[in-house]
């Protein structure tokens, strides 16, 4: 099972609202629990599991309500009649870095133009730092998240001027 599997079935039990999963098979074991409050699931895999190699992770965008989707690849590009800023949401739960190491810079900065698949950020999650890329070329609006914070699962993390 690869890492791109595990966050679909993250996001599956997640949608359908199921408490608990459990996956065992020789080498790996994976408990997913879901929470019918909020979309918090949990992976839990032993020790002994050899390191999964880092996936380019799903990206979520949207922008705020009344929203238009227009489907992507692995992705909801949302567009709104009154602001055209599309927001880039986190695909994981983990902590948000600006940096690809702290004597580095800044990935992207407040202003920056980005074009698509540029890099924005990276989350780290059990131990896995996941680059987190943008869908659509624009300008960099805003950042809504401090270096090295917590971020939750579709949590927004940058407002994109298209």
């Amino acid at each position: 099972m690869n890492f791109k599997q595990i966050q679909q079935l993250i996001k599956f039990v997640a949608r359908t609202g199921v408490s608990e999963v459990n996956i065992e098979n020789s080498n790996i074991k994976i408990n997913i629990k879901g929470n019918t409050k909020s979309e918090n699931s949990q992976v839990v895999q032993q020790p002994f599991i050899p390191q999964i190699q880092p996936v380019q992770p799903v990206e979520s965008v949207q922008s705020p309500p009344n929203p238009t989707p227009i489907a992507t690849d692995n992705s909801v590009v949302t567009a709104n009649d009154e602001s055209n800023l599309i927001t880039i949401k986190s695909p994981i739960i983990g902590t948000f870095y600006r940096k690809p190491s702290p004597d580095k810079d800044n990935f992207v900065e407040v202003g920056d133009q980005i074009s698509e698949g540029q890099t924005l950020c990276v989350i780290e999650a059990m131990k896995l730092f996941n680059e987190i890329e943008s869908d659509v070329s624009g300008k960099i609006v805003k950042i809504l998240v401090d270096d090295s914070s917590p971020v939750e699962f579709d949590q927004p993390l940058f407002l994109i001027e298209p």
